[in-house]
């Protein structure tokens, strides 16, 4: 059974992801938001000091790396580098989204490595910062549907098409490509591939100018019979495999994204509560909502709202360490937790007028910051829809 409490093993861990949210990526939250496409040097020591602490067994990254399914322990259960990913994103995303998802060697491309990467290639791409490139101009949602090809010619796949919205594309090692094999096989036909950043034939495009997450950079990126190893192809090349291993990696992503959306509905929770208690408005935990100022019964709302968020965010991560299928309960989370970080830090912003609004306080900029939180990974319409798939026992085909 789940225990809802911070595993004792990771609490120290927990604590020192909080304390870097705080010392050092909230002071520089304003500064890279007005400064898009600087790259965050700060982060480079951060990097490194997150390498000191998985080396010295004090740590499991604080960022999207190290997802992968273990098998559970006979004799209890496992809080494995899910767990501990989801705990250390929400304090880090308490901090700054933005600064998080520029982290060296900690992109999301890399969750994607650890999900169905064979052991070899896990030790060749240790170390390695790889962003995601799923994403194409005629294909959004429908992933089935990509038109990026992969064709192999001796020891190489070609691969030709077009990537847009890769978060830290242009400045990762290498990004993460889906790509089809046979167009014509549909949806068990893709793979994806890892492409090293210097590989011939790939090529930065442009980067994005953004609503929020703005010290992120967001590139499209362009491949003309761009060469890759045959040997960088993730899992197998066996298209009876299908689709689903694929698949399985967005099992292990959405609850890191639900974890962003929860570090960064937190912040705006705790920032508006001061607020509220400076001008007045105190929330008062003994008393009936109907009792208390319309504002307090409202943050009450919304911190009901996050509670629920973060609970189910955590059974996600945790049926992963623990080897139960959790593409169900990764797409609840997904869909709670980017829709309440929606919902509330735009609440919050109104709860607290002008200084909300304006960017004398970062409530303005967590509620754009949140925005994408609800779209990348999967909007919320897409997860409703695998949600209701999986409730109702339906195929991709009956149910569109």
């Amino acid at each position: 059974m789940i225990n809802l409490e911070t595993p004792r093993k990771f609490r120290a861990f927990v604590n020192q992801a909080h304390q870097v949210a705080a010392e050092m990526l909230r002071p520089n939250s304003r500064r890279y938001d007005l400064a898009e496409h600087e790259y965050p040097v700060e982060l480079d020591m951060l990097a490194a000091m997150v390498d000191g602490l998985g080396a010295s067994g004090t740590g499991s990254g604080a960022g999207a790396s190290g997802v992968r399914r273990t098998e559970a322990d006979a004799d209890g259960v496992v809080n494995g580098s899910n767990l501990s990913s989801v705990l250390s994103i929400m304090e880090m995303c308490w901090g700054d989204v933005g600064l998080l998802l520029s982290m060296p060697r900690q992109g999301l491309g890399n969750s994607a490595i650890a999900s169905v990467a064979s052991d070899e290639q896990l030790r060749r791409f240790d170390g390695v910062w790889a962003a995601m490139a799923i994403t194409e101009p005629d294909c959004g949602s429908d992933s089935a549907n990509i038109q990026t090809t992969a064709r192999l010619d001796g020891d190489d796949y070609v691969l030709n098409g077009e990537k847009i919205f890769v978060t830290a594309g242009g400045r990762c090692d290498a990004v993460v490509v889906w790509a089809t094999l046979d167009k014509t096989l549909g949806r068990a036909a893709i793979k994806s591939f890892v492409v090293m950043q210097d590989t011939p034939g790939m090529t930065v495009e442009r980067l994005e100018h953004k609503l929020g997450i703005r010290a992120s950079d967001t590139a499209t990126i362009r491949f003309d019979n761009c060469r890759v190893p045959r040997e960088n192809l993730l899992g197998t090349a066996d298209i009876d495999k299908g689709f689903a291993g694929v698949m399985q990696t967005f099992d292990n992503t959405r609850p890191l994204v639900a974890a962003m959306a929860v570090g960064c509905a937190r912040a705006s929770l705790e920032l508006t509560r001061e607020l509220l208690s400076e001008a007045g408005a105190e929330v008062d935990y003994d008393r009936p909502v109907h009792l208390q100022p319309a504002a307090a019964a409202t943050y009450l709302s919304m911190e009901a709202d996050w509670e629920a968020a973060y609970l189910l965010t955590l059974q996600a991560a945790w049926m992963a360490d623990n080897a139960q299928p959790n593409s169900l309960q990764a797409s609840i989370a997904k869909a709670k937790a980017g829709r309440t970080a929606n919902d509330v830090t735009l609440r919050c912003v109104e709860l607290t007028g002008t200084l909300g609004y304006s960017e004398h306080q970062l409530l303005e900029k967590w509620s754009r910051d949140s925005k994408i939180l609800d779209i990348f990974e999967g909007t919320q319409q897409i997860q409703q829809l695998i949600v209701a798939r999986r409730l109702l026992g339906k195929t991709s085909a009956e149910l569109k």
